[in-house]
């Protein structure tokens, strides 16, 4: 997950009950494997003493930032998105180096062209 990240920003008050969330996205990112996956991704802990409610703020290697509110926010839902983007992030950076214009559009007509090696099912197979 870290290796998508170039910086992560855990905010919580200690004594707020809405912290559930922050404290398990801080241990997935305290995880021996995420911090393998990504040495330089810096995790940084806000201790808060006020009433604002749970955030999470994490940087994209691209610059890119996201808040999100933990009270309200799984820390799983977070670590999804993370990985979703971050695999979108991949994907842009390898037909950039392949040379190849991104995004990627794909004309109308061949969207509804039949993939090769394909052959529509009969009538029959379908009841079955």
């Amino acid at each position: 997950m870290l290796k998508f990240l170039s910086r992560v920003r855990i905010e919580f008050n200690a004594l707020d009950p809405r912290t559930a969330s922050c404290l398990e996205f801080l241990a997935q990112c305290n995880a021996r494997k995420a911090k393998e996956s990504n040495p330089s991704c810096a995790v940084q802990v806000k201790r808060r003493t006020d009433d604002e409610p749970p955030k999470i703020t994490v940087t994209f290697v691209n610059g890119v930032e996201e808040v999100f509110n933990a009270t309200a926010t799984p820390a799983q839902d977070i670590r999804n998105m993370i990985l979703e983007k971050g695999q979108s992030l991949e994907t842009e950076q390898m037909f950039r180096d392949a040379g190849e214009p991104w995004p990627v559009v794909i004309p109308a007509e061949e969207l509804h062209q039949p993939a090769p090696g394909t052959k529509p099912r009969k009538a029959e197979e379908k009841k079955q």
